[in-house]
């Protein structure tokens, strides 16, 4: 296993890259020969290039993408993918490069990636190596959140059309329709000693710092080995809304020390009924479940500027 140094040395000077596209995700399937003309405009020898774009086929185009040996393995498409990337990657000798082509984008707006295309590339060509954590959730990690409740109904529910048409829009319209006869929980978590409880719609675990395209706190990041656990409103759904919309409005300006979030190594969560659970907007399972982290366990180029821990 090389050093994050020798990694960034090698991917600056042989330029060795795979590059896979989700082409189901929102820009994918449009922008896969831009993406492909531009790095190697940029440099990159592409040991293999591909667009997923059959159900199902994308965990086997990546494991194949992996075992051609490159140093950096270029992932275009949304949180999902990234995901599938990241679970792929994790504790190996290859770097993952995030081109953002999704819907929200979390996992890149976290580790600063820029959503612009070009400005993206550029953090391949002139970023480092970092490591960041990963979430767990059972045997599985996760780069984002894992959400429970509301946001995994949605995520069943919301149309793929409608999420090419109006892009991360399409899920608050979904969920103004799921709303009205939505159901709260009860929810249990107990960590580091203690058992917490409130009844609410959603509930969130946050290994980043964005959730829907927007900051949930000033100082939540993908390398501080903590998990943010966090209820969204009370038991009604006019407290659901309002919060939802002070957490878009007010994230940056929140901090892991206020309420309502809990943050911590790991945790045990419990409903009182059941409840539907997706990470990193793919369906899961459902509840109950325990969540933990992967320290440092991915690899990834990031703006040259970036902390590392």
């Amino acid at each position: 296993m090389r050093t994050k140094q020798e990694l960034s040395t090698a991917i600056r000077e042989r330029r060795r890259a795979v590059l896979v596209v989700n082409a189901h995700s929102r820009r994918g399937r449009r922008l896969y020969d831009t993406v492909h003309a531009r790095l190697r405009a940029a440099g990159f020898v592409l040991l293999g290039a591909y667009p997923a774009d059959r159900p199902g086929e994308l965990d086997r185009v990546l494991a194949e993408a992996a075992d051609l040996g490159p140093d950096l393995l270029v992932t275009g498409g949304g949180d999902g993918t990234v995901g599938a990337a990241a679970r792929l990657l994790a504790h190996r000798d290859i770097a993952m490069g995030l081109l953002p082509l999704g819907t929200t984008n979390n996992f890149a707006r976290t580790v600063g990636v820029p959503l612009d295309l070009d400005a993206a590339i550029a953090v391949l060509t002139g970023g480092k190596v970092i490591d960041v954590d990963l979430g767990l959730i059972g045997d599985t990690r996760f780069t984002n959140h894992v959400g429970i409740g509301l946001s995994a109904d949605i995520m069943q529910a919301a149309p793929p059309g409608l999420k090419r048409v109006v892009g991360r829009l399409a899920y608050p319209l979904t969920g103004l329709g799921l709303l009205a006869r939505h159901r709260p929980l009860a929810v249990t978590v107990r960590a580091e000693g203690r058992e917490h409880t409130f009844t609410t719609h959603q509930v969130y675990v946050a290994n980043g710092g964005f959730h829907a395209g927007r900051p949930i706190t000033a100082d939540a990041t993908a390398d501080d080995r903590l998990l943010v656990a966090y209820p969204v409103g009370g038991p009604t759904r006019r407290g659901l809304l309002r919060e939802t919309a002070r957490n878009a409005a007010a994230g940056h300006r929140r901090t892991l020390g206020d309420e309502p979030f809990l943050a911590v190594r790991q945790l045990w969560l419990d409903t009182d009924r059941p409840a539907r659970i997706e990470v990193d907007g793919e369906p899961y399972g459902r509840t109950p479940v325990r969540i933990g982290l992967d320290p440092n366990a991915l690899r990834l180029m990031a703006p040259a500027g970036s902390p590392d821990h």
